[in-house]
């Protein structure tokens, strides 16, 4: 299976292009967050989900948690994927699958610790997919992404076996440990934003050189499993 790429924290147009030109199968839009890199507003977020072709998937990451103000900021922003940062109530997250029938929704679970296994029953029946990542939702400042921090892929493995959707893993991937999260973690897809990043900007060199890892990680797993 090949493993998907969705590079996020997108902060122009071109940058979106750059990143759909190097293989990215979806691009992801930060809106406004407490804490965390790319946040941009709502009219650019717009602006660049409308740019994207298809098949490449634009994600709006919101920091909202109701259904109501979920699916207005959906209709500001037209993305064709909404992921959800926050860890809302499953009532939210159901009555936006019936407000939002069209539109693919993701929740992000939060990888703390092997607790995070209980919120798949929680939220499977109202989503198309997980994203698992490093934020600490109860900080002072609460983290919902983009903390370049990789957390226990042990425990991303078991959510992976244990979910009955996709997951994608994110977290602190870089060029030079994808290959060990593909053969650990056997995600669905993969999510990151800093890794390919030099000085806050997308960085041509480091986004190819992850797209190649990628491929290479799944030629390798291809050629284990031939064996």
């Amino acid at each position: 299976m090949r493993t998907r790429v969705k590079i996020c924290c997108m902060a122009s147009v071109e940058e979106a292009r750059l990143a759909v030109a190097a293989g990215a199968d979806a691009v992801g839009l930060v809106a406004k967050m407490p804490s965390g890199p790319g946040p941009i507003a709502d009219a650019l977020i717009a602006e660049i989900a409308a740019s994207v072709p298809p098949p490449v998937a634009s994600f709006l990451l919101t920091s909202e948690t109701t259904a109501e103000a979920i699916s207005a900021h959906i209709e500001a922003t037209r993305p064709t994927v909404v992921q959800t940062v926050v860890h809302i109530d499953p009532a939210e997250s159901a009555r936006l699958a019936k407000l939002r029938p069209g539109v693919g929704r993701v929740q992000v679970i939060h990888v703390e610790d092997a607790g995070c296994l209980a919120l798949i029953a929680d939220y499977a029946p109202q989503v198309d997919a997980f994203l698992l990542d490093s934020g600490r939702p109860g900080a002072a400042i609460p983290e919902f992404g983009g903390t370049g921090r990789i957390h226990d892929w042990d425990v991303s493995a078991a959510f992976v076996r244990t979910s009955p959707r996709p997951v994608f893993l994110a977290g602190g991937l870089t060029p030079a440990n994808v290959s060990e999260a593909v053969a650990k973690v056997r995600p669905y897809g993969l999510d990151l934003c800093s890794g390919v990043r030099t000085e806050s900007r997308l960085d041509p060199a480091k986004l190819n050189a992850f797209m190649k890892a990628v491929r290479d990680a799944d030629l390798a797993l291809g050629a284990d499993a031939a064996r």
